[in-house]
């Protein structure tokens, strides 16, 4: 059974390597590309990673939180940029999460479940990795100028 429910984003160029994505709900975001030296804002590349690192953590959050509050919780998120004969593409993406409970009601619990949530959100919840790894046809058009 599928759910439909339509997502988009708006990304504007604010100057030569520098863009702003908009959502339909008002939310910006800015970023740009490294090759202007002094740009620290987050690259294209950066920001997948950034959505696959929010996603799960987003999902693995739900499930323990209501347990017990984290001392402690991040998630590292990894690859590496190749380009051969597929073009230009990132590879290796490893996952990584670092969260910790303080003792008390509701962590040993917590603790017991991170494994199972995190695999949860891998095999079935998160929409950004979930599409990465099951692959999406990307359409691009030009509009009339």
């Amino acid at each position: 059974m599928s759910e439909e429910s339509p997502r988009s984003v708006r990304v504007e160029r604010t100057r030569t390597g520098h863009f702003v994505a908009t959502n339909a709900r008002g939310g910006t975001l800015r970023f740009g590309t490294a090759s202007d030296g002094g740009n620290t804002a987050f690259t294209p590349v950066e920001l997948l990673l950034a959505a696959i690192g929010g996603c799960t953590a987003a999902d693995v959050d739900v499930a323990t939180a209501r347990h017990a509050e984290p001392d402690r919780f991040s998630v590292s998120v990894t690859g590496d940029r190749i380009s051969d004969g597929l073009g230009n593409r990132m590879t290796d993406l490893v996952v990584t999460f670092d969260v910790a409970f303080p003792d008390g009601p509701g962590a040993e619990r917590a603790r017991a479940i991170l494994p199972r949530a995190v695999r949860t959100s891998h095999d079935r919840l998160c929409t950004v990795s979930r599409t990465i790894e099951t692959g999406t046809p990307v359409t691009t058009e030009v509009e009339d100028a």
